[in-house]
């Protein structure tokens, strides 16, 4: 060998790449499989540099340096493009990853949209390659640019409403102004955003059906965002009741009646407020909050169900166009009451003799009412004082107790048509210590204070058939305590098991 290769560049170079490019090869394989054991995100990158940079930065060494070929030869010019092409795509990628890959959910990456990155890598490879055909073939860019900028505007111009709708898109990715899960009202849809994406949003409406609405759509709409920035949403009834019923009376039966649905807000507060005066009646809109919009349709149907219960239970007169739905006339309600009192008496061994004698029958029709329950409705809460009797025609109720204020209430009993209720708070003057809800559409009778102490007046026995009642459900209410202490024991060391 001619010891003056040695000073040659080509020499070093050739004896360089000879040995440094499988050992460098070798090493980015190993480095390769470590990042996929690892699911790295790096491990595509480095796939990309073994298998595409670094052989043609090889093979463009070896053209130039070793064999020196013509550097401004096509061959030595391609090898070149195809190196920083493959250079900028991988700068990009890394860029990509750092930036993208590894992001929190909420950060200000994740809003970017996958398209406008593509979009932008897209512009980045371009512009480069532009650089690339001026730097490297010599290529003038003042003509094509004239082209391009003439081919951008005729797109532009032909593609103007899709345009716009992408540019819609992007900003509401970026915006936010309503998320996944939230309950939109666009125009006359109305339903729960499920997917939003740089074309559409996609929405589920309460009858289960999918509607997609481009964004060209929705920038000529009105936007109503029911779910908000306070995570609960507002639904509005109207009801209209007579003159004849005070306003006061009015906005205090329609709030106490909607805090008594379950899933109803008590903060903030259901409001009720008088909105018109019309020909013969008021109209009143109770506006109520709800934690979750996909359940103001069943809720607001049980709410419209209890107002008509609690409107005939009050003595309200409700309008609906040109319907009146009267209260029932005093006389009328005395004869019911005489009548059903008889009936529902006449069951219970007790009361058989107060039904004997008309006049004091009709002495206890004066003090009695008969009211009406829709199913589910509190009749008494815990912890409420009684001053009335409550005798049930038709229906049932349950009686449920509650040891702590954050516990789940304990059924105790089911009470039947004959049985009464609110005796224990009557007699003791106390708190009562359990509540009766509805469990199905009840009928009950209603009988005062004054009227049920004429009643022990006039029938002694009667008091102690009450007092037996009260022993029969406190023992009740002690049997369902501790029964729900022993199966909360069980869970406990049920729990303390698995641990």
């Amino acid at each position: 060998m001619n010891t003056s290769n040695w000073n040659e560049p080509w020499f070093i170079w050739a004896i360089a790449l000879g040995f440094g490019f499988p050992l460098l090869t070798i090493v980015l394989e190993e480095v390769i499989q470590q990042l996929k054991r690892r699911n790295n995100a790096f491990a595509p990158i480095l796939q990309l540099v073994k298998n595409f940079v670094l052989p043609t930065f090889i093979l463009l060494v070896f053209v130039r340096d070793v064999f020196r070929l013509d550097q401004q030869g096509s061959l030595s010019k391609i090898l070149e493009t195809l190196f920083l092409i493959s250079a900028i795509n991988i700068v990009l990628s890394l860029i990509n990853v750092w930036l993208f890959e590894r992001t929190q959910t909420e950060s200000w990456q994740s809003r970017i949209p996958k398209l406008l990155i593509n979009l932008c890598h897209f512009l980045a490879i371009l512009i480069g390659g532009l650089l690339i055909l001026s730097k490297v073939w010599s290529v003038d860019l003042a003509g094509l640019a004239t082209a391009l900028v003439v081919v951008a505007l005729v797109m532009g111009l032909a593609l103007k409403d899709p345009l716009g709708g992408i540019l819609t898109g992007i900003m509401v990715v970026f915006e936010r102004p309503y998320r996944v899960g939230d309950w939109l009202k666009v125009g006359e849809v109305e339903g729960q955003v499920t997917d939003i994406n740089w074309r559409s949003v996609r929405l589920l409406t309460t009858d289960r059906k999918a509607i997609i609405l481009p964004y060209q759509v929705i920038g000529q709409e009105v936007v109503c965002n029911h779910t908000g920035n306070d995570h609960f949403s507002s639904a509005t009834i109207k009801l209209s009741f007579s003159y004849d019923n005070p306003p006061n009376l009015v906005k205090r039966v329609l709030t106490n009646t909607a805090l008594s649905v379950r899933g109803i807000l008590e903060t903030p507060p259901p409001e009720c407020t008088p909105v018109s005066y019309e020909g013969s009646f008021i109209t009143y809109e109770l506006e109520f909050y709800v934690k979750d919009f996909a359940a103001v349709k069943p809720i607001r149907g049980e709410l419209m169900s209890r107002l008509w219960y609690a409107a005939r239970r009050n003595g309200l007169v409700l309008y609906h166009y040109n319907y009146e739905c009267q209260v029932e006339l005093p006389t009328n309600r005395v004869e019911n009451s005489k009548h059903k009192l008889s009936q529902s008496f006449s069951s219970i061994p007790a009361f058989i003799p107060l039904t004997k004698e008309q006049r004091q029958l009709d002495d206890l029709a004066k003090g009695t009412t008969i009211q009406h329950f829709g199913a589910g409705e509190q009749i008494v809460c815990q912890g409420e004082r009684v001053r009335t009797l409550y005798v049930i025609i038709a229906g049932s109720a349950s009686m449920t107790v509650q040891d702590d204020a954050d516990a789940d209430e304990l059924k105790v009993l089911t009470l039947c048509p004959g049985e009464f209720f609110g005796v224990q708070s009557l007699f003791s003057r106390s708190p009562s210590p359990v509540s009766f809800m509805a469990a199905e559409d009840i009928e009950v009778m209603v009988i005062g204070a004054d009227a049920l102490d004429a009643m022990l007046v006039r029938q002694p026995s009667l008091s102690h058939e009450m007092a037996k009642v009260i022993e029969v459900r406190e023992n009740a209410i002690n049997v369902a305590k501790r029964a729900n202490q022993t199966e909360q024991r069980s869970i406990d060391n049920g729990h303390k098991t698995i641990d």
